[in-house]
């Protein structure tokens, strides 16, 4: 049945029909209940704040600390949209610090009003209701530029309206909160798998590529400078007389030798370059592009003499070294490049072989 008009209703306001209005609530509920963020449940409160009181406009506030936050609006003319005012100085503080719905039918003889903030506006009355009675957290306001009384059933509505936002937002506050946990346990299981990815890549002693990722990423980067129709080049590297490290000082005084090693020869490639172990005392370094892999062996000798200088005499470091250099093409493997580096390696290796070599043990 609808309701009789206040008194003080104007021409231009329309009769209050509290079952349709009960119907339009319904509707909006479902719409709330599919609402995932802050910002869509601001559009459809706003709106349906006016529609069901026939109001002129409608705020949505929130509150932050001791503060009112103006945060969206739906109006004939504009309010206070991104304003923030003290509580202790706005209605709308006063509503969520007293817990109760106001209804001021003239702006202008209300104490509790800061006219200076009404003055620019079209407002002359006003409703506003607290977004969850027990511990407020925003208020809705509903305005009229003309002298108007809600009735206690658009009043009540409007509370229905504000307590069905409270549930909204506690909705919108769990679904980002589940929604940051998914992404943040997805962000962890990737990295977990790019870990054990890598760790099935890596050589646990070195630190550097084992085998297999030296074939995998290799292989990668010379079908790209087989299709760039650039040079890519192998670098095959021995240890020299590892053995006698490990019978006369142990295998902790080996794998020390190793790890020095491997790090002479990252230290002396580019960041692009793929440098493994690809066996016990066997290493390797794939490389692309314009850098002269004649640099890199003569920076790997003077990181080896520098390491030496250092070092106790019983552990210096002497590694073989042997290049494969080429302009890939289709019938280029990576698997004939280590074939042809390995020949190249142990050909120097051999070539240096029947005397003591310098400084690799004593």
């Amino acid at each position: 049945m609808a309701m009789e008009a206040n008194p003080t209703l104007t021409a231009r306001a329309v009769p209050f029909d509290y079952t349709h209005a009960m119907e339009y609530l319904i509707d909006v509920v479902q719409d709330l209940s599919l609402a995932r963020d802050l910002g869509h449940v601001m559009r459809i409160v706003r709106h349906a704040a006016r529609m069901l009181t026939g109001a002129d406009g409608a705020s949505f506030i929130l509150r932050d600390g001791d503060q009112s936050f103006y945060a969206d609006e739906e109006a004939i003319g504009p309010l206070w949209k991104g304003l923030r005012l003290p509580m202790r100085v706005c209605i709308s503080g006063w509503v969520m610090t007293n817990r109760t719905p106001v209804v001021i039918d003239d702006i202008f003889a209300d104490s509790r009003i800061q006219l200076d903030a009404y003055r620019p506006t079209f407002v002359r009355s006003l409703a506003m209701v607290p977004i969850r009675t027990a511990d407020p957290v925003g208020a809705i306001g509903n305005y009229w530029s003309y002298t108007y009384t809600p009735t206690l059933e658009q009043v009540r509505i409007l509370q229905a309206l504000a307590d069905m936002t409270a549930v909204a937002l506690e909705n919108v506050q769990l679904y980002g909160s589940l929604e940051r946990r998914v992404r943040e346990r997805t962000a962890a299981l990737v990295a977990e798998n790019e870990r054990v990815h890598m760790l099935s890549l890596t050589d646990d002693l070195t630190g550097l590529f084992n085998r297999r990722g030296f074939m995998v990423l290799a292989a990668r980067q010379l079908r790209v400078a087989r299709r760039a129709l650039g040079n890519a080049w192998i670098l095959m590297a021995d240890m020299d007389g590892l053995k006698p490290v490990n019978d006369s000082f142990g295998h902790d005084a080996g794998d020390k030798l190793l790890c020095a090693a491997a790090r002479v020869l990252r230290a002396s490639s580019r960041d692009l370059d793929i440098v493994a172990r690809i066996g016990g005392d066997e290493f390797a370094i794939f490389g692309a592009g314009e850098q002269s892999p004649v640099g890199l062996v003569e920076r790997v000798q003077g990181a080896i003499e520098l390491h030496n200088m250092r070092e106790e005499k019983g552990l210096k470091l002497s590694i073989s070294m042997g290049l494969e250099y080429c302009e890939p093409t289709h019938e280029t493997s990576l698997e004939s490049m280590l074939t042809r580096a390995d020949k190249a390696m142990y050909a120097i290796k051999g070539a240096r072989s029947g005397r003591e070599m310098r400084g690799t043990w004593s």
